[in-house]
C-alpha cells in the first residue's frame, strides 16, 4: 500500500514539474491556458463551443484542445466556432497529464495564441490531481446532477478558481436547490465564484471568456482554502495546486 501511494505521488511530482515549465514557456508566448473539468455530460462542450464562437467574434485569439478516451466527435463540435481545436485520445487514460498537454501543442498552437482552453476527459476524480499548467481551473456542474456534487468531489471542486453551473434552463424542472449547492461549494472552496450559465436559455453567456481574459490580463484568481493550506489536506502541493493523496488499494 505504501509503495502504491509512493509511486502516485513521484508521478503527480514529476507532472507538477512539467507543468511549472509548460506554464513558463506558454506565458512567455503570451498564452494562457484554462482547464476545464466535469463529469461527462454536463454541457461543457456546448458551453464551450458558445465562448469559442464569441472570442472569435471579439477577436481574441483562441484555441482549444478536447480530450477524449476515444472518438472526435467533441472535436468536430468545437471547430464549428472557427478557431484552431485539435483533439486528444486518452487512449483509455481517465485524465490529462502536463506532458501530453505539452506534446500536442508542439508545432501546433498558432502564434499569437491567448487563450488556450483544455476540455478535460469526463471526469472529476483522476483530473482533479494533474496540474496542466493553467492559470484558470474551472469546474463544471449540470443541474441535473445533484447538489451534493461537490462533497461528493471535494478535491476537484476545492481546488477549482471557479465553478460553473450549466443546463439552468432545466432547474426548475429537476428540482435544482441552488441554495443548497453554493452552501456545499462554500464548505469546500470558502469564496469560490460560482456562475449559473445555460446555451438554450442564454444566460451566463460570455462570464466564462471574461474570467479568462481576467486572468490572461494578471489579475489573480481566486486561490482556494486547499492550495492556501495544503497541510490541513491529505495531499501534497505543487505549482500552485493541492493534489489529494489518490488511495491505495491491496
Amino acid at each position: 500500500m505504501c509503495r502504491a501511494v509512493d509511486l502516485q505521488q513521484s508521478v503527480l511530482a514529476r507532472n507538477d514539474e512539467s507543468a511549472q515549465a509548460l506554464r513558463a514557456r506558454l506565458a512567455a508566448r503570451g498564452t494562457t491556458v484554462v482547464n476545464l473539468l466535469s463529469s461527462p455530460g454536463s454541457g461543457k462542450t456546448a458551453l464551450l463551443e458558445h465562448e469559442l464562437t464569441l472570442a472569435r467574434e471579439r477577436s481574441v485569439p483562441a484555441a482549444a484542445l478536447t480530450a477524449d478516451l476515444a472518438t472526435e466527435n467533441d472535436a468536430a463540435r468545437l471547430k464549428r466556432s472557427g478557431v484552431p481545436v485539435r483533439q486528444i485520445l486518452t487512449d483509455g487514460l481517465c485524465h490529462l497529464e502536463a506532458g501530453m498537454l505539452a506534446r500536442h501543442i508542439e508545432d501546433w498552437l498558432p502564434e499569437p495564441t491567448r487563450l488556450l482552453f483544455v476540455e478535460n476527459v469526463g471526469n472529476l476524480v483522476c483530473p482533479a490531481s494533474y496540474d496542466l499548467g493553467e492559470s484558470l481551473r474551472v469546474v463544471l456542474a449540470s443541474v441535473t446532477e445533484g447538489e451534493d456534487k461537490p462533497l461528493k468531489y471535494p478535491t476537484a471542486f476545492g481546488l477549482a478558481h471557479l465553478v460553473v453551473v450549466t443546463k439552468t434552463d432545466i432547474a426548475q424542472a429537476v428540482g435544482f436547490d441552488e441554495e443548497a449547492f453554493r452552501a456545499h461549494v462554500e464548505q469546500v472552496n470558502p469564496g469560490v465564484e460560482v456562475v449559473l450559465t445555460s446555451v438554450r436559455g442564454q444566460q451566463g453567456l460570455g462570464i466564462l471568456l471574461e474570467r479568462a481574459l481576467a486572468a490572461a490580463d494578471g489579475t489573480p484568481p481566486h486561490t482556494p482554502v486547499m492550495a492556501r493550506r495544503p497541510h490541513e489536506h491529505a495531499g501534497h502541493s505543487h505549482g500552485g495546486h493541492t493534489h489529494a493523496t489518490v488511495p491505495s488499494h491491496s
